[in-house]
C-alpha cells in the first residue's frame, strides 16, 4: 500500500517539481502550478483530473476515488492511498496530474512521462 512518503518521493521525481506547504498540508507543484496535495492527514491525495473522467472514476471505484465538496467545481479528484493497488498506480495518477499542470516546454521535453516505466 502506497503511503505519504511514496507520494512525496514520486512527485518530487517528476521534472521541475517542488513541495510547498499550503492550507497546512503538503502540495506539489510543477513550474509553480499545483498538481497534487496530501490532505486528510496524508492518507489521501488530491490530483488534477478532467471533470468527465473524474465522474467516471468515482462511479467506477467509489471506495478509491471521491470528490471533496469544496473541489466539486474544479477539475480535482481525491484518491485514498490505502485503496490504491500499488506504487505503479500511484505513479500513473501523479504523472497524469503532473502532465495536466506542466507547461508545454516540459511536456515537449518529457513526451513519454507517465507511460509505463517511463519515470
Amino acid at each position: 500500500m502506497p503511503d505519504a512518503e511514496d507520494v512525496r518521493r514520486i512527485a518530487l521525481s517528476l521534472p521541475d517539481t517542488t513541495e510547498k506547504t499550503a492550507w497546512n498540508m503538503p502540495t506539489f507543484r510543477v513550474a509553480g502550478k499545483m498538481f497534487a496535495t496530501l490532505p486528510e492527514d496524508e492518507t489521501s491525495i488530491a490530483v488534477r483530473c478532467p471533470k468527465e473522467e473524474r465522474d467516471e472514476l468515482v462511479l467506477a471505484e467509489p471506495e478509491k476515488f471521491w470528490i471533496a465538496g469544496h473541489e466539486a467545481q474544479f477539475a480535482w479528484v481525491r484518491a485514498r492511498l490505502a485503496a490504491l493497488d500499488d506504487e505503479a498506480e500511484l505513479r500513473d495518477i501523479l504523472a497524469d496530474s503532473w502532465r495536466q499542470a506542466a507547461p508545454p516546454r516540459l511536456l515537449d521535453a518529457h513526451p513519454g512521462l507517465g507511460a509505463s516505466g517511463a519515470l
